[in-house]
């Protein structure tokens, strides 16, 4: 049975009537609570696609996505610390970087995504608050293969919040189908104060070893800049920086680069991006919508035992609040306004599939 197809989920349906007494015996959705180490009683989610791909997410850090693997292979990077339990006040200066686990995904924002920075309208530490919040879980939906429904996802309500404002409502929704290697994300963001709020948002993909390994490409394409010029060594006109290097002497401790990208987007407004890994035969395609997210960031940091890229799609070029408010492109969220976001995670494995992906991104 070839995974993904619409043979393969007939015969999968003619196997479940017969053989199956239980859909977990074929894949779908398992919450569970950690009972040990620094994620003590966090919440949590498996999500088996059943076509290879599974993953965790956590519940109690805004429904971002921790551990993935498809089969054998891990795809995403996870820090020393791994998963922690939320710390909502971990908002000062660098203090993100504590509970910062890597992950799949880590989402950043609602108001604020970059640098920390302070000024008149206030004190921002790096990257947000959203991913230090518990989500309210509002909905699980299980595949029912006798009832020809074969979509789980889960929906929960993410909180930034403060009396008198501002106060942003993260509505997320992670889904898949049964038999298909691929994970969807839609996400509302509402305003649910009284006045207008500044609103930024960045998903920090995060893949490590072994999609992440010397000579995997790193996919994507349009108009780009390092972040810092004057440190560039990475991000410069000729060099391969997308190609994943061996680790790197100059990348242990906060050694890293970072490339800023206005991506391109296809005829339906499609960006994508990913990597290859041509040694395992495996490919990573994330899509998303160009209106939606404009920017994209690629992070490098090749360093011994903590070997990760970035691939993060934004709303802003990680300029933070201050510097879009003074050139004029910070979004601001009236009153009950909702803006929608939509991405898509696949794996892929044939080959056809696989060439038609680079040629998407015009490798």
């Amino acid at each position: 049975m070839e995974i993904g197809d619409s043979k393969g989920i007939e015969k999968l349906v003619e196997d479940w009537k017969v053989k199956v007494s239980n859909h977990a015996q074929v894949g779908g959705i398992e919450t569970s609570v950690l009972d040990n180490g620094a994620g003590r009683g966090t919440r949590i989610a498996w999500i088996n696609t059943g076509g290879g791909l599974r993953f965790k997410v956590v519940i109690d850090r805004a429904m971002d996505i921790a551990e993935a693997f498809y089969n054998q292979h891990s795809l995403a990077w996870i820090s020393h610390g791994g998963i922690t339990y939320p710390q909502p006040f971990s908002d000062k200066g660098i203090d993100w970087l504590r509970t910062f686990g890597g992950g799949l995904l880590t989402t950043c924002g609602l108001s604020h995504a970059g640098g920390p920075e302070s000024d008149g309208f206030g004190d921002r530490g790096l990257h947000g608050l959203i991913g230090n919040q518990p989500a309210e879980i509002v909905s699980i939906v299980q595949p029912d293969l006798r009832a020809g429904k074969y979509d789980m996802s889960i929906t929960g309500i993410i909180r930034e919040t403060r009396p008198f404002g501002p106060s942003l409502e993260l509505k997320r929704t992670i889904s898949a189908t049964l038999g298909e290697p691929k994970l969807r994300i839609h996400d509302e963001v509402i305003n649910k104060a009284n006045t207008a709020t500044p609103h930024m948002l960045l998903y920090h993909f995060n893949f490590g070893w072994p999609i992440v390994d010397e000579g995997t490409d790193i996919l994507w394409n349009g108009q780009w800049r390092p972040r810092f010029e004057e440190n560039a060594k990475i991000f410069k006109e000729g060099n391969a920086f997308k190609k994943a290097p061996a680790p790197l002497e100059s990348h242990l401790g906060s050694g890293e680069e970072v490339a800023l990208i206005d991506v391109d987007a296809d005829i339906f407004g499609d960006s994508i991006c990913g990597l290859h890994n041509a040694k395992l035969g495996l490919a990573v395609a994330l899509k998303f919508k160009k209106e939606q997210l404009p920017w994209l960031a690629n992070w490098q940091h090749w360093g011994k035992g903590e070997y990760v890229t970035g691939i993060e799609p934004s709303t802003h070029p990680l300029s933070g609040q201050a510097k879009a408010r003074e050139d004029g492109t910070l979004i601001f969220l009236e009153p009950e306004e909702t803006r929608e976001y939509d991405l898509e995670l696949s794996v892929l494995t044939a080959r056809e599939e696989i060439e038609e992906f680079e040629l998407k991104v015009n490798v």
